[in-house]
Order: C-alpha cells, then structure tokens, then sequence
C-alpha cells in the first residue's frame, strides 16, 4: 500500500505546485497589464491625475483631460490591449499545433501575405481606409491556405511547414519592397507607417472590430483548448486521446489567421508579438497547464509597454513595432540555436 501511495500523493502535491504557480504568475500578468493600461491613461508629457481619468471613463467632460485621455490616449490604450491580446494568443495556438515555437505567424508568412494584400492596396490600388483592413485579411488567410496546401503531405509536418512558411516569406517581403519601390511620395508614407506596426492615430472605432474579433475567433480557440493540449504531447498521442487531429487543425487555423489577418488589418505587423508571446508565457508559467491565457496577457504587456516605452523612453518617438522588432531580433536568433541544438519544442 505504501509503494502506491507515495508516488500517487507526490503526483497529486506535483499537480497543485504547477496549478498554483500558474495562476500566480497569470495574476501577476492581469495585474502588469492593468498598470500599463493605467500609466498609458495618466503618465505622457503630462500626468493626468486618475481620479480626471476615471471621470473621463464615466463619461464626464473634464477640462483638459477629455480630449487627452479620452480622444488620444484611451483609443491608443484599448488598440495596443487588443492588438496585443490578438497577437499573443493567435501566435501560441500554431506554435502548440506544430510543438515548435519558431511556428509563429511571423515566422511562417501569414503577416506578411497581410502586409503584402495591404502594401499593394494602398499603393497599387489607391486605396484606403476599411478596404486595406478588408485586403489585408483577405491577403493573410490566402497565403496561410498556399503554405499550408505546400506543407501538406502525408500529413503536416511541422518542420516543412515552416520551412514553406518561410520561404513563402522571403518572396512576399521582395514583393513589398518592389511595391514600395514603384510607390509615389504620397502613398509611401501612408503604406510605411502601416508597415512598421503602429497605433499612432488610433481611434475607437478601430477597437469595435477587434473586440468582435476576440470574441468570434477567440471563443473558437478557447474552445479548443483542451485538444491543443493535447496536441502538445505529438499527434499519435492526441489520436490515442481521442482527439480528431484533422478537424481540429482546420478550426485553429482558420481561428488564427482570422485573428492574426485582422489585428494586423488594423494595427500593421506589430513585429515578433505573436513569435514571443508563447515561449515567454511558457517560461513564466511552465509547460503544464494551458498557454492561451498567459500567452494572450504576454502579448498585451508586450504591445502596451513597447508603445510607451517608444513613445516616451527613447531620445526620438518610435512605433511598438520598432520597440518589439528590436526585442525579437535577438530572441529569435537564441532561439534558432536554442532549438538547433536540443530539438525541444514549446
């Protein structure tokens, strides 16, 4: 009895240790996320006190902090919240279905086909406004189909995906940069603050549709969470769990590039979010339990404080896409030697 015993209880006080570190380290996360919202609302060239902020929240005019918080600052808040949110959460789901964390949609193309259906709008087409946001996702789910039509052999292997993802990649960027080679002085400006990653200029109505986003292809995933994780211990594993593997790849795909189309429809390629987003969280909170959660709230830290940090910490103003691009670069390279060597997995 005793031989039993012991390992079932060290099993079960293993169990509540990884539960509980979790959601410490997913509280600490809402709560680092609430203080970036907060300091974006109060602290910029000026410092609005909280109590004017929660006035202007409520709807009241407040002279001289109705027009600060409420037209630039919230807009901007709520977008990078969203963006971030998005970018967090879509990037974690494909780098749990292919159980390699290069797997992101920064890496594989899909933000690229975005930009490259957006550039090509802006520039080519004249375009502007909803229909950019509306080619760009076009755009993204497109080129996910072709990478992953490529891939698709025997299966999808993780490894060719990327490596199709990739290339696909390198072709669509040459594809920008000749677009925006041709571009006139008018639309190059537009098409390359677009480019970089911004929330510059947000609006709140650039937030409706990203809320419904989150809600539609969002509640998809979470409702898939339990086979992804799954998913995370290799294919033959899930099946023996009763996981239908096809039908599950083609709701998360279709969910994640839906959402990750969208967000960069809105706020551009916000650079290395959804690359990073995952394996931090998995630091963070260990490689039990789901990653949806802590990844989105990575993603959100991530994009809310490379925005102030660009904004107000840097000698020059600079989008969250050159604060996070410059944050990913290097992790991305550890990260190729990291995997190189020992073929781990998220």
């Amino acid at each position: 009895m005793t031989t039993v015993t012991l390992p079932l209880n060290a099993l079960a006080t293993g169990r509540r240790v990884r539960t509980h570190r979790q959601r410490v380290m997913v509280a600490i996360l809402i709560a680092l996320v609430l203080f970036l919202f907060v300091l974006t609302l109060t602290v910029g060239q000026t410092v609005t006190p909280v109590a004017d902020v929660i006035r202007v929240l409520l709807g009241e005019s407040v002279e001289g902090a109705s027009f600060l918080v409420g037209t630039l600052r919230l807009p901007r808040a709520l977008l990078s919240l969203l963006a971030g949110f998005s970018f967090g959460l879509g990037g974690v789901v494909f780098q749990i279905m292919l159980r390699n964390p290069l797997a992101s949609p920064d890496i594989i193309g899909i933000t690229f086909g975005a930009s490259a259906a957006a550039v090509f709008a802006i520039v080519v087409l004249a375009i502007s406004g909803p229909m950019v946001s509306v080619m760009a996702v076009v755009g993204g789910l497109s080129v996910a189909l072709i990478v992953y039509g490529l891939a698709a052999r025997n299966g999808v292997a993780g490894t060719r995906l990327i490596l199709v993802g990739i290339g696909v990649a390198a072709m669509l960027h040459s594809v920008i940069a000749y677009v925006l080679s041709t571009a006139p002085a008018w639309s190059l400006q537009e098409a390359m603050r677009w480019m970089t990653g911004s929330v510059n200029g947000a609006q709140l109505s650039d937030t409706a549709p990203l809320v419904l986003v989150l809600i539609v292809f969002g509640g998809l995933l979470f409702s898939q969470h339990r086979d992804l994780d799954a998913l995370r211990l290799g294919d033959d594993t899930a099946a023996a769990l009763g996981v239908k593997i096809a039908k599950t790849r083609i709701v998360v795909v279709f969910a994640a590039v839906g959402m990750i189309a969208s967000v960069t429809a809105i706020a551009g390629p916000i650079a290395f979010v959804s690359f990073l987003s995952g394996p931090i969280a998995a630091r963070l909170v260990g490689n039990s339990g789901s990653l949806l959660i802590p990844s989105a709230l990575v993603g959100a830290v991530l994009t809310l404080g490379g925005d102030y940090i660009g904004q107000f910490l840097l000698p020059s103003r600079f989008p969250v896409g050159v604060v996070t691009g410059a944050l990913g670069a290097p992790y991305l390279l550890y990260l190729i030697v990291r995997v190189n060597r020992s073929g781990r997995s998220l």
